[in-house]
């Protein structure tokens, strides 16, 4: 497979003029707990030739999108954000691209562009905005699937990934790794709780078809007080991080001038 998502991301340097600096698995396979016909979420980041943005109009508006997407398939979803737009969202400490950067599964990787962005996280990572980002998504996939006497059983992970990161967030201040399996150990000290989840994870993985059961109460009992009490907290966080374009700018300037 991987060497379909090379040739994908060879051919979308061709038919678009740029040039791929990065290429992840960002969905339920960098999460670890795909399905057996799971597929692969490939996300990356892409700088086109100087003079594309030597214009007056800037890139991002207009017919100058700032996004490539190639149609989903049953076997693909790749979609890639050009360097600026990376770079403005990197500064918001956005979340998405986070997990994109933290990916353990890496398809491509040119140029030292990422290695720079990498080396400014501390310095652009606000732990307020990932809180409320994880919150959000969990808040929003408990309401929509796991509030009926039956639920969508596999929509549980969806809920607990971003909930688990958030309680990483405030116990560590530190960007929550992507693997739900780290997540479960170091963030479920409850024994009971522990062990359904896992019971839970061991069928996905094994390919059972989890489809409508009936709700999970000790999983749900722990998901509405969490949220509660994460919300709460959030609202304490207070921590701001200094402007970080002067060197944004510098990574952008320089990734031109290597890449071209």
């Amino acid at each position: 497979m991987r060497e379909t998502i090379l040739k994908a991301i060879k051919q979308i340097e061709i038919d678009n003029d740029v040039k791929v600096l990065y290429a992840c698995e960002s969905g339920s396979r960098a999460w670890g707990f795909p399905s057996k016909d799971s597929d692969y979420d490939v996300r990356f980041i892409y700088v086109h030739k100087p003079e594309y943005y030597l214009s007056i109009d800037p890139i991002g508006v207009g017919k100058k999108r700032d996004v490539i997407e190639l149609p989903i398939n049953n076997l693909l979803d790749i979609a890639g954000w050009d360097l600026t737009k990376a770079l403005k969202l990197y500064r918001k400490s956005n979340p998405p691209l986070m997990e994109w950067l933290h990916s353990r599964i890496v398809y491509y990787q040119a140029f030292t562009t990422i290695d720079q962005i990498k080396m400014l996280h501390s310095s652009v990572f606000t732990s307020s905005s990932c809180l409320y980002h994880y919150l959000n998504m969990t808040n929003k996939n408990f309401r929509e699937y796991l509030k009926s006497d039956n639920v969508r059983i596999k929509k549980y992970f969806y809920v607990l990934r971003p909930l688990l990161a958030a309680r990483w967030i405030e116990a560590r201040d530190e960007f929550p790794p992507l693997e739900f399996h780290t997540l479960l150990e170091k963030m479920v000290p409850n024994l009971e709780l522990k062990k359904e989840i896992e019971v839970l994870l061991e069928r996905k993985l094994r390919g059972d078809e989890l489809d409508i059961e009936p709700r999970i109460n000790v999983i749900n009992s722990f998901v509405e007080a969490e949220l509660v009490r994460l919300t709460e907290y959030a609202k304490s966080v207070t921590k701001k991080v200094d402007d970080q374009t002067p060197q944004l700018d510098k990574i952008f300037r320089d990734t031109l001038r290597e890449v071209w």
